[in-house]
């Protein structure tokens, strides 16, 4: 792989330095508490906005203190799949207040008053969004929440070119916290929204800030062991997500826990240090080698002056790079009149919408799908991700990019198709096969990442990438709407997956094996790169 001079210069520092050393561990560890901390506010809306079970409350029949369950409620409520129905009863005919049993079952009517299954609470029940008319606005959280997302997304990349990781890290999270807690106390549905836009928007950017400051930190040989250990410190946060909703049972007070812990990131501002690429890239010189010789220090191992005199270097390199990325508009004409590089671009960003939709699909769909108790489904289908994760960077390896995505899209395609026709009573065996697609949706988001980073030229590579990563929230937006399609017919979720699933791998086809290729520099190179010689790393 062509290495630029900054790069192979660190590289060799950061090597003599220690790969791995007790500076870097303690770095890494506090970068792995940024990314729970991140992960536990990006996804509790899902606990916040979900669906909960209640019935009808039965006039004389019900009273203050009435449980969920009582011998008299088929009765009283038509059932559905051996469940009453939400918000619809018999109207009664001549009411025993004593056994409650007279209901003219020929006639049904909705009700507006409830009686819950549980102590649980949700938004629901906070702004009175019972029945199939308010699902809608359960699932507007999802979207909202990703929506801010999209926008944040855009505006944190500037952000963290201006100001640097470090401060993108700490105050997007601080921000999103402010707004998370604030969002617990509106009065509202629609000022929940509103925080609920915001706390996604400025949080957003915050695992891609983590990411870079934990991956730079180590030597080339730890960059896939840190890199794989940080995106499974995400699915650590979806778990405490879990348990804290099922100990607390209360929207507020889960939002609390998530939100309130992320202000002690402020510490960071002296605790971790700055992307040494990124002091570089702002002729912060001095700090960047500050940070080399603390790292030298803790690690107990010796850089001289002369080591740290090759990033002058890099500084007079960067700097005339700089300048010829000024002619990067000649190159996206030539790459915008290529058909091979424009068809591998649309496929790139179907390919983008079709994995975060699954992912975060299978993600929201479990506390309502596999038809469990919600919190331990929701766990499980979290913890997926870590092994999905490590099996991944081994099979790319050995079977290729192309090869991983295809069979990890019809992995998941597959098993949604199968957990249609498994009956609701055999739920390990629900659980296990939605597991499954869970673990292929990752394995495809994953390789994704790396596919779409090596088959464009070196220009274009991070703008390329970066659109069809934007495009990808489209994916995730419509994700939380798919709990409504299950309104129409119950298998149509699912369905959904499977019809993604089938069309992404289909598209793949288009996309060349980058494995072990030298990363195109050029829109010829990249057209050609099924001929690119081999590099072993």
């Amino acid at each position: 792989m062509k290495e630029t001079t900054l790069d192979s210069s660190l590289d060799s520092i950061l090597i003599k330095l220690g790969d791995f050393g007790r500076y870097q561990k303690y770095v890494f560890t506090l970068v792995c508490v940024a990314v729970v901390m991140h992960s536990m506010a990006h996804i509790a809306f899902v606990f916040s906005a979900m669906d909960i079970d209640y019935r009808c409350k039965i006039p004389d029949c019900d009273l203050a203190e009435s449980q969920y369950n009582q011998p008299w409620l088929n009765k009283a409520i038509p059932f559905k799949k051996g469940r009453p129905e939400k918000c619809l009863m018999y109207v009664p005919s001549a009411i025993d207040s004593k056994n409650c049993s007279t209901f003219n079952s020929d006639v049904i009517e909705k009700c507006d008053q409830f009686v819950y299954s549980e102590m649980e609470d949700s938004i629901l029940k906070e702004f009175n969004l019972q029945c199939e008319n308010n699902l809608w606005k359960l699932a507007m959280v999802g979207t909202v929440n990703n929506l801010g997302q999209f926008f944040g997304m855009m505006i944190s990349g500037i952000v963290s070119d201006r100001y640097g990781r470090k401060m993108q890290l700490i105050w997007s999270l601080v921000l999103c916290s402010l707004c998370g807690c604030i969002k617990a106390l509106m009065p509202t549905y629609e000022l929940f929204l509103i925080f609920e836009f915001l706390d996604a928007g400025f949080g957003c950017g915050s695992y891609i800030s983590a990411f870079i400051i934990g991956v730079e930190l180590v030597g080339p040989n730890k960059r896939v062991l840190t890199g794989t250990l940080i995106s499974s410190s995400y699915p650590v946060g979806e778990v405490l997500v879990a348990l804290a909703a099922w100990m607390a049972k209360s929207w507020k007070l889960t939002l609390f826990i998530c939100y309130i812990p992320p202000f002690v990131l402020i510490s960071y501002t002296w605790l971790i240090p700055e992307s040494i690429r990124w002091n570089i890239s702002k002729g912060r010189i001095h700090d960047a080698k500050d940070t080399l010789r603390k790292i030298a220090k803790v690690n107990g191992t010796h850089i001289s002056e002369s080591d740290l005199a090759v990033l002058d270097s890099a500084v007079a390199d960067l700097t005339h790079c700089t300048k010829t990325s000024l002619n990067s508009d000649s190159v996206l004409m030539a790459a915008l009149k290529s058909k091979t590089l424009m068809f591998r671009f649309m496929a790139c960003c179907v390919s983008w919408m079709t994995c975060t939709f699954l992912f975060y699909g299978l993600t929201f769909n479990s506390v309502s799908l596999v038809a469990g108790n919600k919190y331990l489904d929701f766990i499980l289908t979290a913890l997926i991700e870590i092994p999905a994760y490590f099996v991944c960077n081994i099979v790319i390896e050995k079977y290729g990019r192309k090869k991983t995505l295809i069979i990890s899209y019809l992995l998941t395609g597959s098993v949604c198709f199968a957990f249609i026709f498994i009956p609701p009573a055999a739920r390990w065996d629900r659980l296990i096969v939605y597991l499954l697609g869970k673990f292929g949706a990752t394995m495809s988001f994953t390789t994704l990442y790396i596919i779409s980073s090596e088959m464009f030229p070196t220009s274009l590579r991070n703008s390329f990438m970066g659109t069809c990563s934007t495009l990808g929230r489209c994916g995730s937006m419509l994700a939380p709407q798919t709990p409504l399609l299950a309104t129409i017919w119950e298998p149509l979720p699912l369905i959904s997956f499977v019809v993604m699933s089938g069309i992404a791998a289909v598209l793949t086809l288009i996309f060349p094996e980058t494995l072990h290729k030298k990363l195109p520099d050029t829109v010829k190179e990249a057209e050609n790169i099924k001929l690119a010689p081999m590099v072993q790393y």
